[in-house]
């Protein structure tokens, strides 16, 4: 069984492809062989051990998955052998089979492929979270997502669009503005080439009720600047490497919110929340509403490229590896 494993801490160069022994499912577990497993920024952090997850030494990156049960252990009724399954542990699926805890897959609907629900779990269930359970968002409100072609931003500008919000999508070149709109976003702004603050006030000129922002940087002031009275600043990552500092009398003035979207400690606190918002998102799927473009495939050999794409910021999409 090959793995992609991350033995010490350090650039991509310290990741090896090593050949291991299977292991056996334990009580309440269940073996995976796995078909597609999905790549998120966060990668390119956890396996240099700047990510707020640590792993222990060695693991394998790549924390969502999907695949085909071939073995369960005692106690397991949620899937049984034969079933098509999308999974999220966090780390460890970069590999072709791998033993994870029952309750940590779903079975998936007939007219789901394999391909798009390898990348549905931690982008579109992340999204999902945040503008449901975090922003409330209306039908109809104005959503404005920075980093919008890549897998956060993507998936947000979909999800809000399957939600009825009006979408602003915000990427860095006129090739992924154009991706972002072809996923549904109603405007575009290329913040490269293009004067943001003053593109919104011309889009949503009494303010926009909905920001997320899965970057940080010099535009999550900017951003906040631009909301409408009562809006909700979604603070989803800082892809950028830059942690804003925000002036506090903003949401003050504004009578504004900044919400934390912390969807790994959401699934933990509440799983029979997030099973639901999944089994929605899945549906969303099926019916075409979302992941709908084609994803970045590599073959788990070629992992290097995969990584590189995310650690560039030129992926458009999803990556994955395909084992």
């Amino acid at each position: 069984m090959i793995a992609l494993l991350c033995e010490k801490l350090g650039p991509l160069a310290t990741l090896r492809l090593v050949d291991l022994a299977e292991t056996a499912p334990g009580p309440g577990q269940a073996l995976v062989e796995v078909a597609f497993a999905g790549l998120n920024f966060f990668d390119t952090l956890i396996i240099e051990g700047k990510y707020q997850v640590k792993p222990a030494l060695p693991f394998s990156p790549a924390g969502e998955f999907s695949g085909i049960v071939l073995q369960v252990g005692a106690g397991v009724e949620n899937v049984k052998p034969g079933d098509r399954v999308l999974g999220f542990l966090g780390f460890g699926a970069a590999r072709q089979r791998l033993v994870a805890p029952a309750g940590a897959l779903m079975r998936m609907p007939a007219g789901l492929g394999l391909e798009k629900a390898a990348g549905l779990t931690i982008a579109y269930g992340t999204v999902f979270h945040a503008l449901k359970q975090r922003a409330t968002m209306a039908h109809g409100e104005t959503l404005v997502v920075l980093g919008a072609a890549g897998g956060v931003g993507l998936a947000a500008v979909e999800v809000g669009s399957a939600m009825g919000a009006r979408v602003i999508a915000c990427a860095s070149s006129d090739e992924k503005c154009a991706f972002a709109k072809a996923a549904g976003a109603e405007e575009t702004i290329n913040v490269a080439t293009q004067d943001f603050r003053g593109e919104l006030r011309r889009i949503a000129p009494s303010g926009v009720d909905v920001v997320l922002d899965p970057v940080g940087g010099v535009l999550t002031e900017a951003a906040l600047r631009s909301l409408a009275w009562k809006g909700r600043l979604l603070v989803i990552g800082f892809a950028s490497g830059d942690v804003p500092k925000i002036p506090l009398n903003l949401p003050l003035l504004k009578g504004c919110d900044i919400r934390g979207v912390y969807w790994g400690e959401f699934t933990t606190r509440e799983p029979d929340l997030n099973a639901s918002n999944m089994r929605t998102l899945m549906q969303l799927a099926v019916r075409g509403h979302i992941a709908s473009g084609p994803p970045t495939v590599v073959p788990l050999e070629r992992f290097a490229e995969g990584f590189a794409l995310l650690a560039g910021r030129q992926a458009i999409g999803k990556v994955l590896l395909r084992t």
